[in-house]
């Protein structure tokens, strides 16, 4: 059981939001966020601390030009209806984000948005939805992962995460996993698996490299793999199976 209580504190602790109010906002032509209860939102300073780790850990996927973010549901949710995503500070700054058919969009480095402490402002409720980032090596299929792209989201989801979490809770990690580095810890003989989501629902994941293949966890639409095990190289593959779209014929 203690093998298990830095992982699931660590997982905890990540899942939750940050607590910032949205002031109201009356133009007609932009993010109607008043009437959003609890929105989900992220501190435009985490979201820097994000890109700064993307780009100290860039060698991790090197293909991949940027950094972007992705709506996704929570819960069983369905994907946003209309989601509009921007930057809004003091001042009355606000810089609208363009997000593209799959719900990504990136965010710019703006001194403006800086010194107006601003945040980065989803108009749908956090308890559904969340802002997350998604690094993803170009021209590869729809179902196959890169490891090394999951190694480097890692990377930046904690980084925006320590911007945002208590101090104490950070301490208290670091503590408890005996490293700074949250995405490729081991505990004792255990090596923890991080868990992502994928497109739709699983039947299941494989890690795939050279002539050795491994069988990963899957629950409904996430798959979890051990970022830490350095006996896979950053170019394996996680090959995920999608469960038939209901209705669907058998394969």
């Amino acid at each position: 059981m203690r093998r298990a209580l830095p992982a699931c504190a660590l997982a905890a602790l990540l899942a939750a939001g940050p607590a910032a109010a949205v002031p109201g906002i009356d133009e007609p032509d932009t993010v109607k966020v008043n009437a959003i209860r609890n929105p989900e939102i992220h501190t435009y300073k985490a979201v820097l601390a994000g890109l700064d780790s993307f780009d100290q850990h860039h060698a991790l996927a090197p293909n991949v030009a940027e950094l972007r973010f992705r709506i996704r549901p929570r819960g069983g949710a369905g994907l946003p209806q209309a989601p509009r995503v921007r930057i809004e500070g003091d001042h009355d700054f606000i810089l609208p984000l363009d997000l593209d058919a799959s719900h990504r969009f990136s965010v710019p480095r703006s001194e403006a948005a800086e010194d107006a402490h601003g945040e980065v402002v989803l108009n749908q409720k956090r308890k559904f939805y969340r802002i997350h980032p998604d690094v993803r090596t170009p021209g590869l299929p729809a179902n196959v992962r890169r490891l090394g792209d999951l190694r480097l989201e890692c990377k930046t989801m904690v980084a925006i995460a320590k911007e945002e979490i208590p101090l104490f809770w950070v301490l208290t990690i670091n503590s408890l996993l005996l490293t700074r580095d949250w995405c490729n810890f081991t505990h004792k003989e255990a090596m923890p698996d991080w868990g992502f989501d994928s497109d739709a629902p699983l039947v299941g994941a494989i890690l795939q490299e050279g002539n050795r293949s491994k069988l990963l966890k899957t629950d409904g639409d996430r798959f979890s793999v051990a970022l830490g095990d350095t006996s896979w190289g950053d170019d394996a593959l996680v090959e995920l199976e999608f469960a038939p779209a209901p209705g669907a014929p058998a394969p």
